[in-house]
């Protein structure tokens, strides 16, 4: 009777958090969109941004998620099998798994140090060298820059394991007696009946945004009449039907992307609306800033240059892959250096930050805090050697 107490229980608690995710969502959407179908000159601004962010930057993201989420998808590989059969390794296969695309490597190796399975210098390793989902949005429009980020990730996490465990030993802080709570699993969701229209306005628009990319006139060709083009339709339309399904998403960020019992194009369509609102708020916030005054961020990051990599490595201590979505989308807009970004990837932690909070509070918070110091050493080096 207990039992069946405790689980009424949890599924309402499940029930209450969902619910209050998703009020938190909506209303944000709801925002945006406000923006969108405003009149007047900070109207078109708005729709041209969100227009901009979908072709030059979501559709690029969505095609990299096929590829990752893909493999992802096909993969029958046993990580937490593996994870036991290597122990003298686990700080760089902790580093590799954080280092790659997304969440789902680093959240594995959090859930397997909360288990007792690895060591505290490989929990260290893997939220050193994590970027989260922000890496899609780099190596999408960036692809040698990724790369970059991800062999710098891996290795300074790496280092910053070893260090950690020798500091304090790899069973430091470890409660092997805790159980981790699965939250309820969701097949589909309200949104899933978008997907296909989904489709439908990405495939055209990753063409278009090819075509952009390598600065083809295509505008042209996709006048309808004096007043009506496609391209602006198609960018408008993607932008609005991405925040729109990501604002009524009942799954976190990063369920939609991590959990396997969902199909691919779930998956991938999820995890691209997220990245995108937030790659669209990127954009939002810069054009905003400029249409209410007449600061050029450019020359005002500049002018605080040597403290930009600081607040770069601080915004990465904010758990949750948004926030880092947004640097990131300053970086490839030329707004703030790559020795910040640097910053930011090492010490950002992505969504691996939320089940290592409510499991393991003060192993995450002190992770989260000795990431801070290569993250800034790093950065600061790339600043005074290369920039």
């Amino acid at each position: 009777m207990n039992a069946l107490f405790n689980a009424i229980k949890d599924r309402g608690n499940i029930a209450l958090a969902n619910d209050g995710r998703l009020l938190k969502k909506s209303f944000f959407g709801l925002i945006i969109l406000a923006c969108a179908f405003q009149p007047g000159e900070f109207g078109i601004i708005i729709r041209e941004s969100m227009t901009d962010a979908y072709l030059q930057v979501s559709v690029f993201v969505g095609f990299t998620l096929f590829i990752f989420i893909g493999l992802d998808s096909l993969t029958k590989f046993d990580i937490a099998s593996f994870l036991i059969k290597t122990k003298k390794i686990h700080v760089p296969i902790a580093a590799i798994l954080g280092a790659l695309p997304g969440c789902g490597g680093a959240i594995i190796v959090v859930t397997q140090y909360i288990q007792g399975r690895i060591g505290f210098g490989s929990l260290v390793a893997v939220l050193t060298a994590t970027m989260g989902d922000a890496a899609f949005l780099i190596l999408a429009i960036e692809p040698s820059t990724g790369i970059l980020i991800f062999v710098i990730g891996a290795i300074v996490g790496i280092i910053s394991g070893y260090i950690i465990d020798i500091i304090h030993g790899s069973n430091y802080l470890i409660n092997p007696t805790s159980k981790i709570k699965i939250s309820e699993k969701l097949d589909k969701t309200f949104v899933s009946k978008f997907n296909f229209i989904w489709l439908a306005i990405f495939l055209p628009g990753f063409i278009v945004g090819i075509l952009v990319a390598f600065q083809i006139n295509i505008s042209e060709y996709l006048i309808i009449s004096d007043k009506i083009s496609l391209l602006p339709i198609i960018g408008s339309a993607g932008a609005i039907l991405s925040i729109f399904m990501w604002s009524l998403n009942p799954l976190s960020d990063f369920q939609c992307s991590t959990d396997k019992s969902r199909g691919l194009l779930s998956r991938v369509v999820d995890t691209t609306n997220f990245v995108s609102t937030w790659v669209i708020c990127g954009f939002l916030v810069f054009e905003i800033f400029m249409f209410f005054s007449s600061i050029d961020l450019k020359v005002f990051f500049n002018i605080w240059l040597p403290f930009v990599p600081l607040i770069a490595i601080l915004f990465g201590f904010l758990p949750g892959c948004g926030p880092q979505v947004v640097v990131a989308t300053f970086y490839l807009n030329g707004f703030i250096p790559f020795s910040a970004e640097i910053g930011n990837a090492i010490s950002n932690d992505g969504d691996a930050l939320f089940p290592a909070i409510a499991l393991a509070p003060k192993a995450a918070i002190i992770a989260t805090l000795y990431s801070a110091i290569p993250a800034i050493l790093v950065a600061y080096g790339y600043m005074y050697f290369f920039e």
